[in-house]
């Protein structure tokens, strides 16, 4: 009775083995959970829940580990995958892009070692590198928890490319010719960058639960006490310490966010500065009036130009017509060819900002820059040289069959323009007569000269009918106009 007793009192103090989920086995019978909460002297307080499960006599306890590493391994309820480990192999690697600053591509054959969590670049094979590597030297890595793994096309020409973006918005690309020994690696980094980040992800939730001993169901968190276990603290360098690498990809991102969004922000502040500068903006006739702006000669309204100026003809008009007589009524082609269009509107800008120029002078030696100026003040009037009313009705008169009622029916309507229309047109066709006494030497006929100035001298205001028709009708009314100019202007035959 006396030794029962003491026996007793011994078991008294005696706590059951505690048994995790991994150590159960078929033999066991049954479990019972229970609470024990304790306190120490420090005023931390413990919180566990210990399982008591009914052993079987024969099979010694086995040891339990107490460490929180070891809990949080077999806390999940199943064995980690695998890892994927290459040992090396050549591969072309480029760096592209260094935290978010684009970098210049410079393809070279890296020496590529995949490890547990880390993808290594050497410059030569991993035995060599190691053993010429110089002290304080290291490899090139990438850390490959929350790196996102792709092929692309559009980073690079070259076929087969593999492009890895970091969480710090690092991005690299790595090349084979051989696809098989590409997509080898492609499916190993992303098979080893997806297992670290699930389980950064079941760390940082810090919430994997408790599994039930003998049982695949899990006890929530918030259901044990709100006291938790007291652990050692851990050295800043442990890697429970380190930050997730998803979450410091998540703070990018945000950062990303809150930089579009300012700037977004900054976009909208721009705009209502620029419509508050427009609407406050002086109009163009104030600004004329101030002579900050001045009026201009081509685009400008020929009779606009001709008051402004005190004159029946422009004087830029007179210009061009006194140096092509000067110098160009024998040059091949003249008024047909083209001359260089960057001279011509140089000559045009001095012309518009009425600066002094003299067409004599070298820069403007080629004649043709000067006629084909002298054609684009023309073509840029806003109304024609013809103008707009009488378009139709010198239509009508190139369509009558008579000859001598033809020409007075023209004289007639170019009677009607006003002054300065007849003025420089009587200049501008008394002009292009002295070019056709020279047909022989610059090979323009009247035929040429009105392809070329029909268009040019009247157009319809509207441009509902046939254009090719209304073209048909321009040249053939310039063609007659030029032939029949001693009658209609009272010009000198020559």
């Amino acid at each position: 009775m006396l030794g029962s007793k003491i026996t007793n009192l011994q078991n008294v103090g005696k706590q059951p083995p505690l048994i995790l989920p991994h150590q159960l086995t078929g033999a066991a019978q049954g479990t019972v959970q229970m609470r024990i909460k304790s306190s120490q002297s420090s005023g931390e307080r413990l919180s566990q829940t210990k399982s008591m499960v009914l052993q079987d006599p024969d099979l010694p306890p086995k040891p339990i580990s107490r460490h929180r590493r070891n809990q949080s391994q077999h806390n999940i309820g199943g064995a980690a995958e695998s890892l994927v480990v290459l040992k090396g192999e050549y591969l072309n690697k480029a760096k592209i892009s260094d935290g978010g600053k684009k970098l210049r591509k410079n393809w070279a054959s890296t020496w590529v070692v995949l490890e547990t969590d880390k993808l290594l670049f050497y410059k030569e094979s991993k035995q060599e590198a190691l053993t010429n590597l110089k002290p304080g030297c290291s490899p090139d890595g990438v850390d490959l928890c929350g790196v996102v793994v792709e092929w692309t096309t559009e980073r690079s020409s070259r076929k087969n490319v593999v492009q890895i973006t970091t969480s710090s918005g690092s991005e690299f690309l790595l090349q084979a010719d051989n696809y098989p020994t590409i997509c080898k690696w492609h499916d190993a980094i992303k098979s080893t960058a997806d297992n670290l980040s699930k389980g950064a992800g079941g760390q940082a939730s810090g919430k994997p639960g408790i599994q039930r001993a003998n049982s695949t169901e899990y006890l929530p968190r918030h259901g044990l006490p709100s006291k938790t276990l007291s652990l050692p603290k851990l050295a800043p360098d442990s890697p429970c310490t380190k930050e997730p690498e998803h979450r410091r990809s998540l703070i990018f991102k945000s950062s990303k966010l809150t930089y579009s969004m300012s700037d977004s922000a900054d976009k909208i502040g721009v705009k209502n500065r620029l419509k508050k500068f427009i609407s406050r903006r002086p109009s163009m006739k104030t600004l004329q009036e101030k002579g900050i702006i001045k009026d201009r000669v081509f685009g400008c309204h020929l009779l606009a130009l001709c008051e402004r100026e005190g004159t029946t003809v422009p004087k830029f008009v007179r210009q061009c017509v006194e140096a092509v007589e000067k110098r160009g009524l024998e040059a091949d082609g003249i008024y047909r060819v083209s001359g260089n269009l960057a001279t011509i509107q140089k000559l045009r800008f001095l012309v518009d900002q009425e600066e002094e120029f003299n067409l004599d002078d070298s820069q403007w030696e080629d004649i043709h820059v000067v006629t084909g100026a002298l054609k684009m003040f023309f073509r840029e009037l806003p109304e024609p040289l013809f103008p707009f009313p009488l378009f139709e009705l010198f239509v009508e008169a190139i369509k009558t069959k008579a000859g001598k009622q033809k020409v007075q029916v023209i004289k007639k309507l170019v009677l009607q323009l006003p002054k300065p229309n007849q003025d420089t047109m009587r200049v501008l066709f008394r002009h292009l007569q002295k070019i056709l006494t020279c047909s022989r030497k610059n090979l323009m006929s009247t035929q040429g000269i009105s392809i070329v100035f029909g268009p040019t001298l009247m157009w319809p205001e509207l441009d509902c009918g046939n254009m090719a028709v209304n073209m048909v009708y321009q040249n053939q009314i310039v063609e007659f106009i030029l032939i029949e100019s001693p009658e209609i202007f009272g010009l000198e035959k020559k």
